[in-house]
């Protein structure tokens, strides 16, 4: 038994989640207008107090990726703890 095919205008008949038209973006309000009493309930993050952290990008060997990956949610935390247990230590 081979598995039926449906085309593309099939899927987009029976869509959870259509592709918008032009009249769709036409018609849309920022989200704070659609729903302004939840809108009014979101905060942002704001300003840090005290910048403690510096985004950057570092390669580490796979082992020691892997290593903290296993130990689970906050393992770049931990990564940075380690580090800086090093340079104390020297």
């Amino acid at each position: 038994m081979s598995k039926k095919k449906y085309s593309a205008d099939d899927l987009a008949a029976v869509s959870d989640n259509p592709e918008w038209t032009a009249d769709d973006f036409a018609k849309a309000v920022p989200f704070d207008q659609a729903f302004p009493d939840l809108a009014a309930t979101i905060r942002g993050r704001g300003e840090q107090k005290a910048p403690t952290k510096v985004s950057t990008t570092i390669r580490l060997s796979r082992d020691v990726i892997d290593h903290f990956r296993t130990t689970g949610t906050g393992w770049q935390a931990r990564i940075d703890k380690a580090l800086k247990e090093w340079i104390a230590a020297h």
